[in-house]
């Protein structure tokens, strides 16, 4: 039914309530403006992907995973954890308990805003009027003043290997499993296929990952990926690179490797080979916004479609990662209330929660170069790292990327145990433009893995610590 063609006047429409969404709509918020949020969940929704059955369940996994690892491979260090189970369906209701404390934590946030939010699908038909058809069957018209659009992304699927949440899985459904597979096939090397693979087989599973490329994690540093697949490899999984998933049959997986056929044993496919902008069904034309060939939402450096409607996060170009979404969220905001501002960040930190972690931020050396720099490359081992040793993971490194001509570090690659959480720090370190001595000069904790940066710099200018002079 529809509920007649009178459209409802708005202020502000924000699509999605994913972390950009739900940031655009609190910063609207605070400025003033009257936000109507529209998910297709609704409330239940208001996290999006990343906090349902991405970004927070995966890492929630993640943590267990590594925490049963440990505690079986530190026998060397005096521990003898006897007998150790792990429960991934009781892990399923401790992990949704985490989930809806955070959601509601956002919808809370919303309420106290005076935020508007909506379940439906939302459907543009002009420029500044949207249609939205609601669970129950109706469709109630907005006419509204401004919009923001995050849309988010879906999983890729394979013709040759459709889903069907039993043998063949996405990363969502991995996510939700009850029991560990004995055997897991994993299609995809990037950096969601490399977390489930290592998570899994630290839980117990007989892992296979499947890349089409040359490598594990193609899109990152050679050195990078050289170094995870070593800890793949220490961790029981078969990597297959330049291997091709045909089809499943009962046997296994049927793969093709240098022109032959072969069957990979396993009980269950994950499907990890990327994620596409969900701009097919939005209507995002009739409003005069430019979509590219692969589904992003064409949009300027204000984050701008048209001159009242602005795209933010996975629905647009560049990585599709949830802070660059409430990065984008905030200057969209801005611009739409007749404000100044510019997304131009020189570093959105990209995080692989593999074993060892990557953070990549800013420019790796071969960008540098090829943007005709005067590079030089401070690189520090954690093998010489003390924390590290006490940890028992000292494969990595910290490597800064140094614009001599500016003396700024212009790019940081970590590598190694929680280098994730130093991200922010390097992150800051490129957007401030800091010299190699601003960050030799700053005092970093001992034992830390932070060290490593001050270390690095060190050796960037002369002054290197627990390493020789080369």
């Amino acid at each position: 039914m529809v509920v007649g063609e009178l459209a409802e006047g708005i202020d502000l429409l924000v699509v999605g309530g994913g972390p950009g969404g739900y940031s655009a709509a609190l910063h609207a918020a605070r400025l003033g403006r009257q936000v109507v949020l529209v998910d297709r969940a609704g409330r239940d929704g208001l996290g999006g992907t990343c906090l349902w059955v991405g970004c927070i369940p995966s890492k929630a996994l993640i943590e267990l995973a590594e925490t049963s690892h440990r505690a079986r491979s530190f026998t060397a260090a005096g521990l003898d954890a006897g007998a150790l189970e792990v429960d991934l369906a009781r892990f399923q209701t401790w992990k949704a308990g985490i989930v809806s404390g955070l959601a509601k934590g956002v919808e809370t946030l919303l309420g106290q805003r005076g935020v508007r939010v909506l379940a439906g699908t939302v459907t543009f038909n002009k420029p500044d009027r949207a249609a939205v058809a609601t669970p129950d069957g109706n469709v109630t018209f907005f006419e509204f003043r401004d919009a923001v659009v995050a849309a988010g992304s879906l999983p890729i699927g394979l013709a040759a290997l459709p889903r069907d949440g039993k043998r063949v899985l996405d990363s969502s459904d991995a996510l939700a499993l009850t029991e560990v597979p004995a055997r897991l096939v994993v299609v995809g090397a990037g950096y969601i296929g490399v977390e489930l693979g290592t998570a899994f087989a630290k839980l117990g599973s007989q892992v296979t990952i499947i890349e089409s490329r040359a490598g594990v994690l193609p899109a990152m540093d050679a050195a990078v990926g050289r170094l995870v697949l070593r800890s793949l490899r220490g961790l029981g999984v078969d990597v297959l690179v330049r291997t091709e998933a045909l089809r499943l049959e009962d046997g296994g997986l049927v793969v093709r490797d240098e022109g032959d056929e072969r069957i990979v044993p396993t009980d269950r496919v994950v499907v990890a080979v990327g994620r596409r902008p969900n701009t097919n069904d939005l209507g995002l034309q009739t409003t005069g916004a430019r979509l590219t060939a692969g589904g992003t939402v064409e949009v300027d450096g204000a984050r701008l479609a048209t001159r009242h409607i602005a795209a933010i996060g996975d629905i647009t170009a560049g990585p599709a990662l949830a802070h660059k979404a409430t990065a984008e969220a905030e200057v969209a905001v801005e611009v739409l209330s007749g404000r100044r501002a510019v997304f131009n960040p020189r570093a959105v930190p990209e995080v692989v929660f593999s074993d060892p972690e990557v953070a990549v931020v800013g420019l790796t050396e071969e960008q540098a170069r090829s943007a005709e720099m005067d590079v030089t490359v401070a690189q520090f081992p954690l093998s010489a790292s003390g924390r590290a040793a006490t940890m028992g993971s000292q494969a990595g490194f910290a490597r800064l990327v140094i614009d001599r001509v500016q003396d700024a570090v212009v790019g940081v690659v970590l590598v190694g145990p929680y280098v994730s959480e130093l991200a922010g720090e390097a992150a800051l370190a490129v957007e401030m433009g800091a010299s190699p001595e601003d960050l030799a000069g700053t005092i970093h904790p001992h034992p830390s893995i932070s060290e490593s940066l001050r270390e690095a710099a060190g050796m960037a200018v002369g002054r290197p610590l627990h390493t020789a002079i080369s």
